[in-house]
């Protein structure tokens, strides 16, 4: 199970972190993700970090947005920098273990302009 928190409504150019708990160890999980979907839009993939703690990016977020991870406190979090209006979106963790993938439910964050 996987609990997603932390975001809200925010001004541009402001900064929100995003966290999401897992109910067991992350240390076997292969690889975490966020997702994000804007209102009336398709999801869509945002970020991602493995095991080996290598991370990859949607070009849009790269330089504004870290993800990172706590395998102690079984915590993966998203820092989201210098937001902008089109970062308004639900967002989404999600977990991939083999061929297993969990996610957990949104966490809504709004930019206003």
């Amino acid at each position: 199970q996987l609990q997603a928190s932390g975001g809200g409504l925010v001004q541009a150019g402001g900064s929100l972190r995003l966290s999401c708990v897992a109910s067991r160890s992350i240390v076997s999980i292969n690889a975490m993700y966020w997702y994000r979907q804007p209102s009336g839009k398709q999801r869509e993939w945002v970020t991602t970090i493995i095991n080996t703690g290598i991370t990859t990016y949607k070009d849009s977020v790269k330089g504004r947005f870290t993800i990172s991870r706590d395998v102690a406190k079984n915590t993966v979090y998203l820092q989201m920098n210098n937001l902008k209006p089109e970062d308004t979106s639900v967002y989404y963790c999600s977990a991939r273990q083999g061929a297993t993938t969990y996610w957990g439910q949104g966490t809504e964050v709004t930019v206003s302009s």
